[in-house]
């Protein structure tokens, strides 16, 4: 028996997943409950672990399922736009990129302007994941800051293509201090997109803050407004979501972060040609030239 999962068994467990039901998912599939329960269990048997609980009231994924529901999802998506993309690709060059939630708004508008005649795939998801599927071939490219904070496949390679550090919104209404002491006292709501998250709240607690996390930095503004305290984020990003009255200063504590292109070897032509006047589009700054070794 193949140790690879078959189409049928990951239909099997995104729907029964969806629908919270094994019955309703093999109606949708067109196959008896009997049938997808006995699939069920063999999948169960084959993985080595129970995939979901059942009772009378339905069937709820368990920490095994959820796992392997989410990379069912993923895997049916891309068969899914198979052969759609095996169409583009004769009509037109495109391009499936990838990028994390809070650069999507600003990185997507660029490329579409700079990739002139090219079509460009959007993908949004952690940095990570983004990375594994330009391994995979799932993605063309991913823009990423965590490039250099993990192991990187054997099939990509990682290309600094802007740097940026971290700032301080503060809304209209909200405290400004300076000294060396600024927040002691503040809520402080706190967004990074690279994996220095822990870092940058144990630094604010550093200098008497009580720090407030944040998916995104526009959840980071958002959040700060609703307080009326300070947002410690990427100046980049600080300045696309600043409004009139909102005020960007030079953090008092270390945070350097770096936007990296991962792409296949060797990189597309028309990606590594846009690298340069990205950054200029995204509000950031180009990377320091590599001095000769």
């Amino acid at each position: 028996m193949s140790s690879f999962p078959s189409v049928e068994d990951l239909r099997l467990v995104e729907a029964i997943a969806r629908h919270g039901s094994v019955g309703a998912a093999g109606r949708e599939l067109l196959i008896s409950q009997p049938a997808a329960s006995k699939r069920l269990a063999a999948l169960e048997r084959r993985v080595g672990e129970r995939l979901f609980d059942r009772d009378t009231t339905g069937a709820r994924p368990t920490p095994a399922g959820r796992a392997l529901c989410a990379e069912a999802a993923h895997v049916l998506d891309h068969l899914g736009r198979i052969f759609d993309r095996a169409r583009a690709a004769a009509r037109a060059k495109t391009f499936r990129v990838g990028t994390f939630g809070s650069l999507a708004p600003l990185l997507f508008p660029a490329l579409d302007e700079l990739m002139d005649g090219a079509t460009v795939d959007q993908v949004t998801d952690h940095g990570d994941r983004l990375v594994e599927w330009v391994g995979e071939g799932s993605l063309d490219a991913a823009f990423v800051a965590v490039a250099d904070q993990m192991r990187l496949p054997a099939t990509v390679s990682a290309t600094p293509v802007a740097t940026d550090r971290l700032a301080v919104l503060t809304p209209e209404g909200a405290p400004a201090r300076d000294g060396r002491r600024p927040f002691a006292g503040l809520d402080v709501v706190a967004y990074t997109y690279d994996m220095s998250a822990d870092t940058l709240h144990q630094r604010l607690s550093g200098l008497g803050a009580r720090p407030r996390a944040a998916a995104t930095a526009e959840t980071a503004v958002r959040l700060a407004r609703l307080l009326r305290c300070p947002a410690v984020l990427p100046r980049g990003l600080g300045l696309a979501y600043a409004q009139e009255g909102d005020r960007i200063s030079a953090a008092p504590l270390p945070g350097r972060l770096t936007l990296f292109m991962v792409t296949r070897r060797p990189a597309p032509h028309e990606l590594t040609a846009m690298a340069g006047p990205l950054p200029g589009r995204l509000g950031l700054r180009r990377p320091a030239a590599r001095r000769p070794g």
